[in-house]
C-alpha cells in the first residue's frame, strides 16, 4: 500500500489529523508524521507515534530512530538525513493542517524547520490542506501564496466553511474532514496514469441569484448536483478541474477548485478568466436569463408598497460568447433543462445555434429526476445523434457525459 508522510503544521484543526492517521492505517497505508514545533501546542508526538507505529520528528537535526524509514519498511545501516529520506521513501506528502504561515514558507521556498525542508527535497506529489481563520485565508497574500503552489504542480485542497477554532467565528477556513484527506490522499497515488491526468476541465454548477433589493432575488431551483457530480467525475479520471459554483451548499471534493459566484454577471467572469486554459468546458449552472434591471440597493419595505411590480431585462448568453472565442481542441458541452414536449428539439436546435459539441437535455417537468434530485435521466445530443442515458444516480450519468466527451477528443486527434 502507498506510503503518507503527514505533515502537521499549528492549529486547532490538528487534532483531525489523527483521525486521518488512524483510518489511514486502517486502510493498510504506512504513516510517518513530521509536526512543526507550534503543532505541539496542540497534538503531542506520542498520540501519533501510538497510531502509526513510528517514530514522530519535530526537529531538523533530531536522530530519526527509523532512519527514514515507513513501518512497512526496513530501517537503512546508516543515518541518512531526515528531510531527504521520509520523502525519499514517501508515495506522497499531504500537510494537514497547513497554516498559513506554513503556506508562505512553502510559497517562498523556505527551509526553516523540518516541514519546509521536507516539502523543498520533495519529488513525491506534495497535497496541502490549508486551516486557519477566514480572515487569514482570504487575505491577498496567502490567496496569492496558494496561487504560487497550485502553478507549481501542488495539489491544494479547498478548505471547508463553517465554524471555526475561535469562539463565535463563522466562514471558510476549516480542514476538511479526514475522510476527505485520505481520499485525496489515495487520488494522488493512485496506481498508474489515468485517462485525463494533465486534462484541464471547466464545470459550471447551480443556479445564479439575480438581486431584487438587498435581501430578495430572482433565481431558480438548481442544485448543482449534477455540475458538482460531473467534477468529481473528471477529477477520478485525473483531470485538473475548477468548478464555478453559483449558491451551491453541497459537500466539496478536495480534489476539485472551487470559485464561487452569485450572479450571472460573476459567473459570467469567471467562466471568462478560466476559459481559455481549459481543454473542456461542462456548462452544467442555470445561469438566470432575466435580471431585475433596477435593484434596490436597500430591503423594500413591505408597509411601503401596495405592490411591486419588476422590469426585467435579459442576460448575456454566457455559453454562446464562450463558443465564439474558443480554440482548436476545446470541447464545449450545454446543458437544456426542459418542460415537457420538444425538448429534444430544442436541444438540437441550441446545439447548433450555440455552436457546442454536445448538449445534455432533461426533462424537467418530472418530479424523480432533474432539480434538487438524487437521480437523472438525459439525452446526450450531439452532431451524430442521440445518446439516451437511462434513470440513475447523476454520477453514473455524470460518467456517461464524460464518456462522450472522450470519444469526441478522440475523434478531434484522429482528423488532427
Amino acid at each position: 500500500m502507498p506510503r503518507l508522510l503527514l505533515g502537521v503544521s499549528g492549529g486547532i484543526a490538528a487534532y483531525k489529523a489523527l483521525e486521518l492517521v488512524r483510518l489511514a492505517t486502517k486502510a493498510g497505508h504506512a504513516v510517518r508524521v513530521v509536526q512543526t514545533p507550534a503543532s505541539e501546542r496542540f497534538v503531542g508526538r506520542a498520540s501519533f507515534a501510538g497510531l502509526t507505529g513510528a517514530p514522530v520528528l519535530v526537529e531538523e537535526f533530531e536522530r530519526d530512530p527509523a532512519r527514514g524509514a515507513f513501518p512497512d519498511q526496513a530501517p537503512p545501516q546508516h543515518d541518512p538525513l531526515s528531510h531527504l529520506e521520509l520523502v525519499r521513501n514517501a508515495d506522497a506528502f499531504l500537510i494537514a493542517p497547513a497554516s498559513a504561515n506554513t503556506i508562505a514558507k512553502l510559497a517562498a521556498g523556505l527551509a526553516d524547520n523540518l516541514l519546509t525542508s521536507a516539502a523543498l527535497a520533495a519529488t513525491c506529489p506534495v497535497v496541502v490542506a490549508p486551516a486557519m481563520n477566514n480572515h487569514m485565508y482570504e487575505h491577498a497574500a496567502t490567496r496569492a501564496n496558494l496561487a504560487t503552489l497550485r502553478a507549481r504542480g501542488v495539489t491544494v485542497l479547498e478548505p471547508g466553511v463553517g465554524a471555526l477554532g475561535s469562539k463565535g467565528e463563522w466562514g471558510v477556513g476549516r480542514l476538511p474532514e479526514p475522510a476527505a484527506l485520505l481520499a485525496a490522499f489515495e487520488a494522488v497515488v493512485s496506481a498508474g496514469p489515468r485517462p485525463w491526468d494533465g486534462l484541464r476541465v471547466l464545470v459550471t454548477a447551480g443556479g445564479t441569484r439575480e438581486p431584487i433589493d438587498s435581501v430578495r432575488f430572482v433565481g431558480n431551483r438548481s442544485s448543482g448536483r449534477m455540475g458538482f457530480a460531473l467534477a468529481e467525475q473528471a477529477a477520478a479520471l485525473g483531470a485538473r478541474v475548477t468548478c464555478v459554483a453559483a449558491n451551491v451548499g453541497l459537500a466539496r471534493d478536495p480534489r476539485v477548485r472551487y470559485v464561487d459566484v452569485e450572479t450571472v454577471a460573476e459567473l459570467e467572469a469567471a467562466c471568462h478568466a478560466e476559459f481559455a486554459t481549459a481543454d473542456v468546458l461542462l456548462m452544467a449552472a442555470a445561469p438566470a436569463d432575466f435580471r431585475p434591471v433596477d435593484p434596490a440597493t436597500t430591503k423594500l419595505k413591505k408597509s411601503e408598497h401596495t405592490g411591486l411590480e419588476l422590469a426585467l431585462e435579459p442576460t448575456r448568453d454566457i455559453l454562446s460568447a464562450l463558443a465564439a472565442d474558443r480554440r482548436p481542441g476545446q470541447v464545449l458541452v450545454g446543458f437544456a433543462a426542459e418542460h415537457g414536449d420538444g425538448a429534444l428539439a430544442y436541444g438540437r436546435e441550441k446545439l447548433v445555434r450555440k455552436g457546442l459539441d454536445a448538449i445534455v437535455v432533461n426533462d424537467i417537468s418530472r418530479a424523480d429526476i432533474g432539480f434538487d434530485a438524487a437521480q437523472n435521466e438525459v439525452t446526450i445530443i450531439t452532431a451524430e445523434g442521440e445518446h439516451a442515458v437511462p434513470r440513475g444516480a447523476k454520477a453514473a450519468v455524470a460518467r456517461a457525459i464524460l464518456e462522450v466527451v472522450a470519444e469526441r477528443r478522440s475523434a478531434d486527434r484522429a482528423r488532427a
